[in-house]
């Protein structure tokens, strides 16, 4: 295990913005901090498809919410939550060419002993995983339910998401990324 500072809470975003949905994670980590200010002791990561690069993160993580396109039951946009032992079968089901790498990372963080002592993996289902740099609408709509999920999961851990204000959210705006996040 890495001798470095432990990481509290990691809220990690994963996908691929250049494949519809499948960028979800990524999105709605980037809203999640244009929207809400981070507490002391969380780190949010936009970890898109990194994959085993990731691992130094994940390594220091006490507590990880990995966030993510998941392949489930129910309609496009709706919320899965998984947790611990659950977590590993649902990223194994290839639902694109990073979830391979986020097996791997979850395997390599467990292999290290250094694995989070809470794991939960949040997400929605997706619609559509072509390329495109623009969600589905039943995604699109979702996102900031999820997001308001993640800041709920962070509280049940300890750690309190404040929402900006109008104006701190307005001067976070990612104008340069927003054709490619949408947000």
């Amino acid at each position: 295990m890495r001798e470095e500072k432990p990481i509290p809470l990691l809220v990690l975003g994963l996908g691929n913005v250049l494949c519809g949905d499948d960028g979800l994670g990524a999105v709605a980590v980037h809203l999640l901090e244009r929207r809400y200010r981070v507490p002391d002791g969380a780190v949010v990561l936009d970890g898109g498809t990194l994959g085993l690069s990731l691992l130094p993160h994940l390594e220091q993580a006490k507590e990880a919410i990995l966030v993510d396109a998941i392949r489930a039951d129910g309609p496009p946009g709706s919320l899965v939550r998984l947790e611990g032992d659950d977590v590993a079968p649902a990223v194994a089901a290839r639902l694109s060419v990073h979830q391979v790498g986020v097996l791997d990372l979850l395997d390599a963080a467990r292999w290290t002993g250094a694995y989070p002592s809470r794991l939960v993996l949040l997400g929605l289902v997706p619609e559509s995983l072509e390329l495109g740099v623009r969600r589905t609408p039943a995604v699109e709509s979702a996102l900031p339910g999820l997001v308001e999920r993640i800041v709920d999961e962070a509280r049940a851990l300890g750690h309190l998401f404040l929402p900006r204000t109008d104006d701190e959210v307005a001067a976070r705006s990612p104008r340069d990324l927003a054709h490619v996040y949408g947000v």
